[in-house]
């Protein structure tokens, strides 16, 4: 695919996933005990024979950086391909990236000094697993100026979406942005057509389009308001059905946007559903990472003779439990759960120590956190909302770092 130009957008500074994002990328943000969010978005890449990325940060971008260095530092630019980071340049005035389309209309120089003829623009924010390849040949087939993968959803979420239009032949003939009441597809009223935020361009339509954006004062520069509608009129976008076209991953069509504590608390516990409605242990398409050298996870007697215990939980490397209990919940690298401890429907990121006798539940425990002995988190909100972010679910965040008092 060496005609092709990947650009990953992982600038935004995901406010809606505070405190998570206080100190750090959204894109960066642990997720399923061993992985970065965008870890998916990259694989997908990598399985897909993508090999020509660029990855365009903004926001509190350090910690992504350093990840990306580090996991994915595993193509060949001796042979053309490479995964690189793109913070702003400024070469286009003095702004910071102003929107999606902006960023890329800033990078611009990027495109015209590749020889690529299809652009494919994915979000580093989303949890899914998907062949590119499969909607890139589509796109080469129908000669497309764009075209747009999309998906169903109820027609009581899509006002969440871009919401598109289709005719029988995959021709998008209406998008609309976040719509109050969404049109509906032609053989269901029930169900709506909804872009996932992954696009293909040729080339040289994303370079005129982005162009013509940058001029147009009153634009906000973003795909899904801007630029795809403005493509619509000239009738050369088409949708690619997500998870319905020939591909190597298996068609689980699991997307998830975790973007609010309580969508993020939600897609970790996906994964320990008995069935997980997104296949982790697919042995042709594995989520790569970067991971610490850590022993394995073990469980140990403690001095009071309790045994620790885990129940359909996820338990990362290097994690000790020490005479403790716990059940449904997502256990991040070289965590420590001590003695007569209960961790229940949690999820605790590297680094954290829980004291014995404490009792988290519903809970998330950012890194470098040492819990002292005998707390409680998750059964009292009037106490808890005093030193904690608590989510309209009643999802209890501790940010990194906190010192207990």
């Amino acid at each position: 695919m060496l005609d092709t130009l990947t650009i990953v957008l992982a600038g935004g500074a995901g406010s809606r996933l505070s405190p998570l994002t206080d100190d750090r990328a959204k894109p960066a943000v642990p997720f399923g005990g061993k992985y970065r969010i965008i870890d998916f978005t990259l694989t997908n890449c990598l399985h897909s024979g993508l090999r020509r990325i660029l990855v365009l940060t903004q926001y509190k971008s350090h910690s992504l950086h350093k990840h990306i260095r580090d996991g994915w530092s595993v193509l060949n630019p001796e042979l053309g391909e490479y995964i690189t980071v793109v913070p702003p340049q400024m070469r286009k005035g003095g702004n910071w990236y102003q929107g999606t389309a902006d960023a890329i209309y800033q990078n611009l120089w990027l495109l015209s000094r590749s020889d690529a003829k299809h652009v494919i623009v994915l979000s580093g924010d989303h949890i899914y697993r998907m062949d590119y390849d499969a909607m890139l040949e589509q796109h080469k087939q129908t000669n497309a100026d764009l075209t747009v993968a999309c998906m169903d959803v109820p027609k009581e979420e899509a006002c969440q979406f871009g919401v598109m239009g289709v005719d029988d032949t995959g021709l998008v003939s209406s998008f609309v942005e976040k719509p109050i009441e969404p049109p509906t597809l032609p053989n269901s009223s029930s169900h709506c057509l909804v872009s996932m935020g992954i696009y293909i361009f040729s080339t040289e339509t994303l370079k005129q389009a982005l162009a013509e954006d940058a001029n147009c004062a009153a634009s906000d520069h973003d795909f899904g308001k801007d630029i795809i509608p403005k493509l619509i009129d000239k009738r050369g976008v088409y949708a690619y059905k997500f998870g319905s076209s020939k591909g190597r991953v298996a068609k689980d069509k699991y997307w998830r946007d975790v973007g609010t504590i309580d969508s993020y608390y939600e897609a970790n516990m996906d994964l320990l559903e008995p069935i997980s409605p997104m296949n982790l242990y697919q042995p042709n398409w594995p989520i790569r990472t970067y991971e610490a050298q850590y022993p394995p996870a073990r469980t140990v007697s403690s001095p009071t003779g309790n045994e620790g215990i885990f129940i359909n939980s996820i338990v990362a490397n290097g994690v000790v439990n020490s005479g403790g209990s716990v059940q449904s919940s997502v256990i991040s690298p070289n965590v420590r759960i001590h003695d007569r401890s209960t961790v229940a429907n949690s999820i605790l990121f590297d680094d954290v120590d829980v004291g014995e006798g404490c009792q988290l539940y519903n809970c998330i425990v950012d890194k470098h956190v040492s819990i002292p002995p005998n707390t409680q988190i998750g059964f009292n909100p009037v106490e808890d909302a005093k030193q904690f972010h608590i989510s309209p679910k009643g999802i209890v965040v501790v940010p990194e770092g906190y010192q207990f008092e």
